[in-house]
């Protein structure tokens, strides 16, 4: 049977996989909102297309079992994440894990640690056992420099910094891993919350290229608790790149210590700030099924490129 995604859940956060190797889709704005449409389309928190690579003829050293058949390999592999409302993010945490998980099902790559290339950064990725259920990933470092996340204003550290949030002043933390992230540190935290704030935080005018958003509740320095609210995806059970904010932000406001256990309605993952500035993420990934696009789905996919 023709396979035209797979799809994997990072607890709870759901992408689709699209390999453009093995089944092209034309990722249009129209086309990726329609797909991640969970009443219209197939449904998920994002698509993740690729792996964008060089064709070329996998070595027996690659692969034993090859013998020098065309395959396509890739040392480093390149990543599209791109959001239900078809914008590109930069880097998923969750996302990342998901695509190494299919990188090594499908075996495009040939050892348990490797490199992926985002539009956020390069990442490596170490797969921690032989179904790739567990993994971590080096998400590089962070910055709270206001022009390099982007916020607006004179060049500073945004910590612990007074936002007016449609008439109300809360302490913020802003910072980038790759991508864009607003902490909101507070007493307590829930999902309502984050849907009445989350909007607002996103399109504020003090973020040119919107932001992230994290309710953070700290329970003490080893443990945190975090609601979520997505740029391009709106409230999400779980985000690997959110987790990693929230934990440096703490831990910049002195609240935690190096290593962080951040929970989320989807569930847990493990966040380690090394000495050097370097953020490692370890959680797991799911695979949940495999599908192709009906004929009526490929009919409107091809009328929105």
């Amino acid at each position: 049977m023709d396979v035209h995604f797979k799809k994997y859940h990072g607890l709870g956060n759901d992408y689709l996989v699209i390999d453009p190797n093995v089944r092209d889709v034309a990722m249009t704005e129209a086309n990726i909102r329609l797909i991640c449409d969970r009443n219209f389309g197939v449904g998920s928190d994002g698509i993740l297309y690729g792996p964008i690579l060089d064709v070329g003829r996998a070595s027996s050293h690659d692969n034993p079992e090859a013998s020098g058949d065309a395959r396509p390999t890739a040392s480093m592999p390149a990543l599209k994440i791109l959001n239900p409302d078809g914008s590109e993010a930069e880097k998923s945490g969750n996302g990342l894990r998901i695509f190494a998980k299919y990188l090594f099902e499908k075996q495009y790559v040939q050892s348990k640690e490797f490199q992926i290339k985002t539009l956020g950064g390069i990442v490596s990725v170490q797969v921690k056992d032989d179904v790739a259920g567990l993994i971590r990933i080096n998400m590089g470092e962070v910055t709270f420099i206001s022009n390099e996340i982007p916020v607006a204003g004179e060049p500073r550290e945004v910590v612990n910094e007074v936002l007016d949030v449609n008439g109300v002043d809360f302490k913020v933390t802003c910072l980038s891993i790759g991508n864009p992230h607003c902490v909101i540190p507070m007493e307590q935290v829930d999902e309502e919350r984050a849907r009445a704030i989350g909007p607002y935080v996103e399109n504020h005018e003090r973020f040119p290229n919107r932001i992230n958003m994290q309710l953070l509740k700290v329970l003490d320095r080893a443990n945190i608790d975090i609601q979520i609210w997505e740029r391009g995806a709106g409230y999400t059970l779980a985000s690997g790149s959110s987790s990693c904010a929230a934990a440096c932000a703490a831990h910049k406001l002195g609240l935690v210590d190096n290593d962080i256990t951040v929970h989320m309605p989807g569930g847990t993952l493990k966040i380690e700030i090394a000495d050097d500035g370097e953020v490692f993420m370890t959680g797991p990934v799911e695979g949940t099924f495999e599908g192709t696009f009906h004929e009526d789905l490929e009919k409107r996919l091809a009328e929105g490129t």
